[in-house]
């Protein structure tokens, strides 16, 4: 009986330690893939660069921001050894299995499995906007541990200041916070009182998916705004919180771009005249983005730019700047977005390398690495 007992409890130890631990971990690991190590970080020009980033969804996964990781893309000591300034962290609620680029369905979330093997609350076991508020509780404990070097950036006073203190620490870190996909609003605005209070400054209206507010240019229907979505876009610009397009369906941009009063943002893209595919831009939404006083953020995974190194990212970027003007132009990496991309954050200045290596002048250079989204945040973030 003793034996019995014995084996069924080392049965269910290693299940438990299959289940929380080798499951989330190996996904990360797995998912979350870098194709070279850094080795440009002595580059003169980049350690002069204010980098920003729109777009990583760290906070989904199971690792300390503060600690160096060996696995994913990033944590605070990464981004300060790739002159980050401001990285965006987006908070992902919902994931379909058999994620495709063409058309998946709202019916089925693999998220659920991870937020159960990952221990994180009952509540955000089945409800969106409770793991949106749980991510985000995530970055404000971390930033809470960083000694300051970690901080919150929800006003455009909040980046001023992180950007004057940068001065004369480096080192410093802002942390702006997205939401990928409002269906995490459970069908209701209401829930953007909750979301902002915690710190959510750009929105996405959808995922990989059609929600309840727009469609998804890979859900099945990929239609537009609908009448709840008309009321979030008009109430997202009232309360001066940014609109992320990514994602979006084709109608639902040009919907948004009609009715949104304020510039709007797609943090993380490809180009189709560079990278055929479903899931990124045509010249004609980059030239209405542009057109808004808008940003468009340029991913570093095979599928947005069709090649595995930084002289991909650069094709992209220069094709975006000949049809939509130098201002329009960002960075979107989509770390830790269930993607292999080129390096993870701390080796940025191999970007800036593949850049000069492909005639960008400095004052492009400077742009598109974080010069226009300052800019950007420093007019559309909400006032103190």
């Amino acid at each position: 009986m003793k034996r019995l007992l014995v084996i069924i409890l080392c049965s269910l130890f290693g299940l438990g330690l299959f289940f929380f631990w080798l499951i989330p971990h190996g996904v990360d690991r797995f998912q979350n893939a870098i194709l070279q190590n850094g080795t440009g970080t002595s580059l003169p020009l980049h350690r002069e660069l204010r980098v920003v980033d729109l777009h990583a969804d760290t906070l989904l996964w199971d690792r300390d921001l503060l600690v160096r990781g060996a696995r994913g893309h990033v944590d605070l000591p990464r981004l300060q050894e790739g002159n980050v300034a401001l990285q965006v962290f987006s908070v992902v609620t919902k994931s379909p299995r058999g994620l495709n680029t063409e058309a998946n369905s709202s019916a089925t979330d693999n998220i659920s499995i991870l937020a159960v093997a990952q221990r994180w609350p009952l509540g955000a076991w089945k409800s969106l906007l409770e793991r949106a508020l749980y991510q985000a509780d995530k970055l404000g404990r971390a930033i809470q541990d960083s000694e300051g070097q970690l901080r919150w950036i929800k006003t455009r006073k909040d980046l001023e200041m992180l950007l004057e203190d940068r001065k004369q620490n480096p080192g410093l870190v802002g942390a702006l916070l997205a939401l990928e996909g409002a269906h995490a609003l459970e069908g209701s605005l209401s829930s953007l009182n909750l979301l902002e209070a915690a710190g959510f400054r750009l929105l996405a209206p959808t995922h990989m998916f059609d929600s309840e507010i727009s469609g998804s240019q890979q859900g099945q229907d990929k239609g537009g705004l609908s009448e709840l979505g008309r009321a979030w876009v008009l109430e997202m610009n009232r309360r001066q919180l940014i609109i992320d397009l990514a994602h979006a369906s084709s109608r639902t941009i040009t919907e948004v771009l009609v009715l949104s009063t304020r510039p709007v943002v797609v943090s993380h893209t490809g180009l189709n005249a560079v990278c055929p595919s479903n899931r990124n831009l045509s010249d004609e939404q980059i030239k209405g983005i542009a057109a808004s006083g808008g940003l468009i953020g340029i991913g570093y995974w095979d599928e947005a730019i069709c090649g595995r190194d930084y002289h991909a990212v650069a094709r992209s970027l220069r094709h975006l700047i000949e049809v939509g003007g130098v201002r329009v132009a960002a960075l979107g990496s989509d770390w830790d977005g269930f993607v292999t991309t080129v390096t993870d954050a701390s080796g940025l200045a191999e970007l800036t390398k593949a850049l000069v290596e492909e005639k960008f002048t400095e004052d492009e250079i400077r742009a598109v690495m974080g010069e226009n989204a300052l800019r950007f945040l420093l007019e559309q973030l909400p006032s103190p």
